[in-house]
């Protein structure tokens, strides 16, 4: 009986995820963050949200947890590694890679509160 509870569980914790990155990338818009891509998928893993402002390209993970240090805190050095491997797939497919700077944000996604930035977080 423990499975079907499970799996409600993990679905209920995926659509949530997929909530926090639409409204994370809607909270860059308005910080005027060109967003271009959420959820971006390559073959060496997934990038949150891929945003642009001028000539920087800005990878970000979205966490949602209770606290701002608990969402960094959830960002694995593994996970960084991946993202920082998509990412630089992502690059290599700009027209415009040369002119191109990079950095790594995270947006904490916190209950009843206003999503919090940490640019340049890893």
């Amino acid at each position: 009986m423990g499975e079907p509870d499970e799996r409600l569980k993990r679905r209920k914790a995926w659509r949530r995820g997929h909530v926090a990155e639409y409204l994370a990338a809607v909270f860059l818009l308005f910080k005027g963050y060109r967003i271009l891509a959420v959820r971006h998928r390559t073959k060496l893993g997934e990038i949150d949200i891929v945003a642009r402002k001028g000539d920087l390209a800005v990878f970000v993970e979205v966490k949602s947890r209770r606290g701002a240090q608990e969402a960094i805190d959830a960002v694995s050095f593994s996970s960084q590694k991946r993202i920082r491997a998509a990412s630089d797939l992502w690059l290599a497919r700009q027209p415009d890679f040369a002119r191109l700077s990079q950095r790594y944000d995270i947006v904490a996604m916190l209950p009843g509160r206003w999503p919090r930035h940490f640019p340049d977080a890893f």
